[in-house]
């Protein structure tokens, strides 16, 4: 692994918690993409803060390991497995249903993503397919079926955030699959908005790169397809435009998830809390 890039430990004290009369388990978060890195830290934070988390994934051993970790915190909510894979239609509404049968189905966090590395003339389309199936598809279906759920709430309030990235914002080279994903997932979450009256709000989460599998595990495809040192990737391409010179980690962005879905975010709809360490706003 990289300098710099170790994936870290998730503990109690970087978890930000929110006082919230809807942070109970009575009410559900549906977490994507939950068995690792950003999906896992988002499904732990919020069940930490005290709500009951549908935590799904394709990966049965990473929502175990999920479960494990809540476990080992001592979290005050519930953190519940819903194995399934989201390019399956059946699956994603099995999913969405198992969520809304835990208690009043309010908030979803679509996290769920994967990275290919290959300039557009050689993009394999397969890959293309998986990563708009997985990364925008997905979470039009899951918002399609989740937001009646949340308009049956005896309040009718909730919110849909999406992961989104400093990629959904401005574009690299050889990243073609995903910044056209993350481009499109800004405007689903527009859309929610618009349809949502306020109170089922919907926001896009962006960041630079995050010490996640998805970040660490491109690193060698990009020094390989660029010609540079795997060091020379993370310094200079990856945090070469940022003000900040460290990466975040995983439970500062499930931070961003608890405070957009908090009353603290009423706010927040259609839009995008950016945390991107100046990579978008300045330059030198």
């Amino acid at each position: 692994m990289t300098d710099g890039v170790e994936p870290p430990e998730l503990t109690a004290d970087r978890i930000l918690t929110l006082d919230d009369d809807r942070f109970t388990t009575d009410s559900v978060a549906l977490v994507t993409g939950a068995g690792s890195g950003i999906g896992r830290a988002s499904a732990v934070a919020l069940a930490e803060n005290g709500l009951a988390v549908a935590a799904t994934d394709v990966d049965e051993e990473g929502l175990a390991g999920t479960t494990e970790k809540a476990e080992k915190l001592d979290v005050d909510g519930e953190i519940h497995e819903i194995a399934g894979d989201l390019t399956d239609d059946e699956a994603v509404r099995r999913i969405v249903d198992e969520a809304a049968e835990l208690g009043d189905l309010r908030y979803v966090a679509n996290v769920a993503g994967l990275q290919h590395i290959s300039p557009l003339p050689e993009f394999p389309m397969e890959k293309y397919d998986l990563m708009h199936d997985v990364m925008l598809r997905a979470p039009f279906l899951i918002a399609k079926l989740a937001m009646p759920h949340i308009r049956e709430t005896e309040d009718g309030v909730g919110a849909i955030g999406n992961m989104c990235s400093i990629h959904g914002h401005t574009a690299t080279q050889d990243k073609a699959g995903y910044i056209t994903s993350k481009f499109g997932l800004r405007g689903l979450t527009k859309s929610i908005a618009a349809e949502g009256d306020g109170t089922l709000r919907a926001f896009t989460v962006s960041t630079g790169y995050v010490k996640t599998p998805l970040v660490t595990d491109q690193i060698p495809d990009t020094a390989e397809e660029r010609g540079i040192t795997e060091q020379e990737v993370v310094e200079d391409v990856m945090l070469g435009e940022s003000q900040v010179k460290e990466m975040m980690e995983p439970v500062d962005v499930a931070n961003l998830f608890t405070l957009g879905f908090s009353k603290y975010g009423q706010h927040l709809d259609g839009e995008d809390l950016t945390w991107a360490g100046g990579h978008l706003s300045t330059y030198e």
